[in-house]
C-alpha cells in the first residue's frame, strides 16, 4: 500500500494533527505535507514512518 495512503489512515484513526506526525515520526514538520505533494521517501524513513505508527497504535491500545 502506498505510504501516503497508509498516512492519512493513520491521521484519520488517531485525531494526530499532521505536524505532529511528521515531527514524532521523522522530526519533519512538513512530512505529510511533502508526500501529499508527491515526495517518495527513501527506504530508511518508509520504515521509520511505519514503525513509529505500529508503536503508537501498540502504545495507545
Amino acid at each position: 500500500m502506498p505510504l501516503l495512503r497508509l498516512v492519512e489512515k493513520f491521521l484519520r484513526e488517531t485525531g494526530m494533527p499532521r505536524t505532529r506526525f511528521g515531527r514524532l515520526s521523522a522530526r519533519d514538520p512538513r512530512l505529510v505535507d511533502d508526500l501529499r505533494r508527491g515526495r517518495e521517501p527513501r527506504e530508511a524513513l518508509r520504515n521509520r514512518i511505519e514503525h513509529f505508527m505500529n508503536i503508537y497504535r501498540q502504545e495507545q491500545a
